[in-house]
């Protein structure tokens, strides 16, 4: 276990501290474990808070931290600091972020294809089919794909198991601790994830599966992922928060239509008809939008050598990047070449004027 665990599970425990909160006192002191050893008045000249920095020193802040390093050790979680490398990359970007991840599992969070799934939990025979259909299309086009959901019934629960039955990875995020699964008739499934995806939370164990916890849950079902895909929802739910808060992290959101006096489908027609979702009918729609080619592309010629273009430093890992593949997100950008979507944003800008990459439906970019 890292050093500074003890730390960053007490950092969490804090009252009036959040997730946003949290990230800036990081920012500030880098080093998570000052905010509990430093004397107080030189973290108030750094600008913590006094009432944070009291808040912080009460002592059954770092019993109940030591009491959940023993649960983890005990049943094999990887906790996931927000300055770890194995910490989503994704998610890295999203200012409400969880500073601490639980996971327990074997799946790759920074895979180069991560698919959220979600909808109603009253899912109609048309709404499992077409699950279904589009979970075996990714499998035989894109083998490692993630697919994210929330274990919930309905949609969630059947992108799980469609994605178990056609070996893909699958994570379902809860909105509660790693010690229980909810719904408990959902715990067989569970176990199989553990073998071919995991179990995702930002909540530690003992915490019960509270409604309030599943708008939390919701934030990293979106912010996880490449893209969201809304299958059957009904006016208001779960599944359109979520995509939502995909759309304010500026995701790619996707929304399966159906019959306009279907109750279930009131929801993926209004996101389509407003436009904050592109209409889904098969798997191929998603590939289209994201810019994923089906085909293992040829190398292309260096652009430097084919335009004469000057390209600085900072640039020409971006342009060979690109120039090994037909076409790649933002979000994937961001994680190969590890610099923040502000930064890479900027580089991209200065190629689109240089005449060197375009920008493409869904976000990617590919070379001219």
């Amino acid at each position: 276990m890292h050093p500074d665990l003890l730390y960053q599970i007490g950092i969490t425990l804090v009252k009036g501290i959040g997730d946003t909160i949290a990230q800036k006192v990081i920012e500030i002191l880098d080093d998570v474990s000052l905010l509990f050893k430093e004397k107080a008045h030189r973290l108030e000249h750094a600008g913590i808070p006094r009432k944070l920095i009291t808040e912080a020193r009460r002592p059954e802040i770092l019993q109940r931290a030591e009491k959940e390093i023993s649960f983890i050790e005990k049943n094999k979680i990887s906790p996931l600091f927000v300055k770890d490398a194995n910490y989503p990359q994704r998610f890295k970007e999203c200012v409400d972020a969880p500073v601490l991840l639980y996971f327990r599992g074997n799946a790759d969070l920074n895979t180069a294809k991560i698919i959220s799934i979600v909808g109603t939990r009253n899912a109609s025979s048309y709404g499992r089919e077409v699950t279904e259909k589009l979970l075996c299309d990714f499998a035989n086009t894109y083998p490692g794909t993630l697919i994210v959901s929330g274990l919930a019934y309905g949609i969630d629960i059947c992108a799980h198991r469609a994605a178990l039955k056609n070996k893909l990875p699958t994570v379902g995020v809860l909105a509660h601790g790693l010690d229980r699964i909810y719904p408990h008739v959902h715990r067989n499934v569970a176990v199989e994830m553990l073998e071919e995806g995991g179990l995702l939370t930002d909540f530690m164990s003992e915490t019960n599966p509270d409604r309030q916890n599943f708008v939390k849950r919701n934030r990293i079902i979106a912010g996880i992922s490449d893209c969201t895909i809304v299958i059957e929802s009904a006016e208001k739910g779960g599944a359109l928060i979520t995509a939502s808060i995909a759309d304010s992290y500026n995701k790619d959101i996707f929304a399966v239509p159906g019959r306009v006096n279907d109750d279930y489908s009131t929801g993926c027609n209004t996101l389509i008809k407003s436009k904050r979702a592109a209409l889904v009918t098969c798997a191929e729609d998603v590939f289209w939008e994201m810019c994923w080619d089906k085909a293992d592309s040829a190398k292309k010629p260096a652009v430097q050598k084919d335009l004469f273009v000057e390209l600085t430093p900072e640039e020409q890992p971006l342009v060979d990047l690109l120039t090994r593949s037909e076409s790649m997100p933002l979000n994937t950008l961001c994680i190969e070449l590890n610099v923040s979507a502000g930064k890479l944003a900027s580089l991209l800008f200065e190629l689109e004027m240089k005449g060197v990459v375009r920008r493409m439906p869904g976000g990617s970019y590919e070379l001219i």
